[in-house]
């Protein structure tokens, strides 16, 4: 299809993030698959971090010589091969080793995306950053719905995902096939990219802004689903609703939140989300009843929506360095706590209840509150001074 640049770039954030979400529902089958305890399935998970870790830090250079066309066009289907294979593991270590190359994937699609979405953004001279991780949370939304389905229909997670294969191929066919990537932006920085992404002082500020976000929004992926066939034994379809919950609230609030973004700033906008992220936390760390739970699993998806574009938004921005590596050193942290922080939580969980997977979201907000004033660009340039 003939599509205005913004449109392909939210088509690609949907069909990204519809491929890589449609694991998670299926998580407590196949918990039940392999046969192991939350602590075991946690680490497991970290396979995917670990490639994607390799990816974001070294893929720029080989991402700029294949063309991010290319990569991206073969990349989404790839994914969704590459988890149809993973869910087969018969056991954790098997399933962590499987998780390494989709990792690699991942980290590979993550960067192109919003390398396009801040090019594009700056081209047609207004922001679509935060909307284009919105169509990222409306995929996953659709994830978790169809996941929920799946379960509940009695399909099993493995064919499940190899009907994935053939569905992620044809929406990148006919969304993407005429892709052709954003010219970069004028006034950036362009020496050459070095292998190693290192984070600078303003990035790691960054970085604390969004860590609560990419934590927290994690743990909705990974554990809600397991979380209420644990503490509510809900049926396969509710359990998998958790994880539609937590997305689409986060997509709605993403698809708005530039306006306000523009209306009053980053800073206020950032305040604003850590306190709903932080009531969220507090409702599914103690409710009682499953409705409560839902309630507190939207408002944590409200909270997690759009801290992150905030901070890739200003990553992409700064002038100091090229702009791909501001973005993957504030990516290859943040993304992979978002995949590494919440399986570690499978400890926690497994020693000290599902629930502490949530509750260990408390402190995160205050810490991305303390840090929040560093994505104003006065505070930025303050960084860039000291350094």
């Amino acid at each position: 299809m003939t599509l205005p640049p913004q449109i392909k770039v939210f088509g690609a954030f949907f069909i990204y993030s519809f491929c890589m979400g449609s694991i998670y529902p299926r998580l407590p089958a196949i918990q039940e698959f392999m046969g192991v305890a939350e602590g075991a399935l946690g680490l497991s998970l970290i396979g995917a971090a670990t490639g994607t870790l390799i990816s974001l830090t070294f893929a720029g250079p080989l991402l700029d010589r294949l063309g991010h066309r290319r990569v991206l066009l073969a990349a989404l289907p790839l994914l969704a091969t590459l988890y149809a294979i993973a869910v087969w593991a018969p056991s954790p270590v098997t399933f962590f080793l499987l998780l390494v190359p989709v990792g690699l994937v991942i980290g590979c699609i993550e960067l192109i995306v919003n390398l396009e979405a801040d090019r594009v953004e700056h081209a047609i001279g207004r922001r679509i950053m935060n909307r284009a991780h919105a169509f990222w949370s409306f995929g996953f939304f659709s994830a978790g719905v169809f996941g929920a389905l799946m379960a509940q229909m009695g399909l099993s997670p493995q064919w499940h995902l190899a009907l994935m294969i053939p569905i992620i191929s044809v929406l990148t066919a006919l969304v993407l096939g005429k892709f052709e990537p954003a010219a970069h932006r004028a006034g950036g920085n362009s020496e050459p990219s070095p292998m190693l992404a290192r984070p600078t002082l303003a990035i790691l500020a960054l970085i604390m802004v969004c860590l609560p976000a990419m934590i927290m929004e994690g743990a909705i992926i990974d554990w809600s689903a397991i979380f209420m066939t644990k503490e509510f034994i809900a049926e396969p379809f509710w359990a998998g609703l958790a994880v539609a919950i937590g997305a689409g609230s986060q997509a709605v609030t993403r698809f708005f939140a530039d306006s306000f973004v523009e209306r009053w700033s980053p800073q206020v906008v950032a305040r604003s989300l850590l306190g709903l992220l932080g009531v969220g936390t507090v409702l599914v760390f103690f409710a009682p009843w499953q409705p409560l739970a839902y309630l507190g699993l939207a408002l944590t998806g409200a909270g997690t929506s759009a801290l992150f574009p905030l901070a890739m938004s200003a990553a992409a921005q700064r002038t100091d360095r090229p702009a791909a590596i501001n973005v993957a050193a504030l990516a290859q942290i943040s993304f992979v706590s978002f995949l590494v922080g919440p399986p570690l939580l499978g400890f926690v969980a497994e020693h000290f209840g599902i629930r502490w997977a949530f509750g260990i979201g408390i402190p995160l907000v205050i810490l991305g509150l303390l840090f929040a004033d560093s994505l104003a660009p006065r505070r930025q340039a303050k960084v860039v001074a000291a350094e």
